[in-house]
């Protein structure tokens, strides 16, 4: 399933990207991730637990930045498998562009799952997805904007 969102973050282009790439943001950012850790610049392992429906689970998995291109774009992957619940996966394409002071940050968003996961229906899954994401990407434009404050 694909879903799309637009926000803009009171805050420059270059602290937002900064951010994006920051794991401790991240981390504070990704609902119920209890761990990201970097293993190279561009890859990180990570333990997220999250509840869809009446599943509750701890996915262990990789997190990937890829296709990067310094303050404008990257795409950042995340795949886990959570036991007997099943697997996770998904993408985001980031996209940023100025607006005067503040950035417009847009996504194209992809997840997918398998397992017990796969057999709650699409529409549980789907709203979950966009939830956990409209959290992740609300969270974020509030740390991007802190650490705009906090440099000024």
């Amino acid at each position: 399933m694909e879903f799309t969102d637009t926000r803009l973050i009171a805050a420059p282009r270059a602290v937002v990207w900064e951010a994006l790439n920051d794991p401790e943001v991240l981390r504070d950012c990704i609902p119920g991730c209890k761990e990201l850790e970097m293993q190279s610049e561009t890859e990180m392992s990570a333990t997220v637990t999250t509840k869809i429906g009446p599943i509750s689970a701890t996915f262990r998995g990789n997190v990937t930045l890829s296709d990067l291109k310094p303050l404008e774009t990257y795409v950042i992957t995340g795949e886990g498998k959570g036991g007997i619940a099943g697997f996770a996966s998904g993408q985001a394409r980031i996209v940023l562009k100025e607006e005067g002071a503040q950035t417009e940050l847009s996504y194209v968003a992809e997840v997918s799952v398998g397992g017990k996961l796969a057999q709650l229906g699409g529409r549980l899954i789907q709203s979950t997805a966009r939830k956990l994401s409209g959290q992740f990407f609300e969270h974020f434009a509030q740390a991007a904007e802190a650490r705009a404050a906090a440099e000024v």
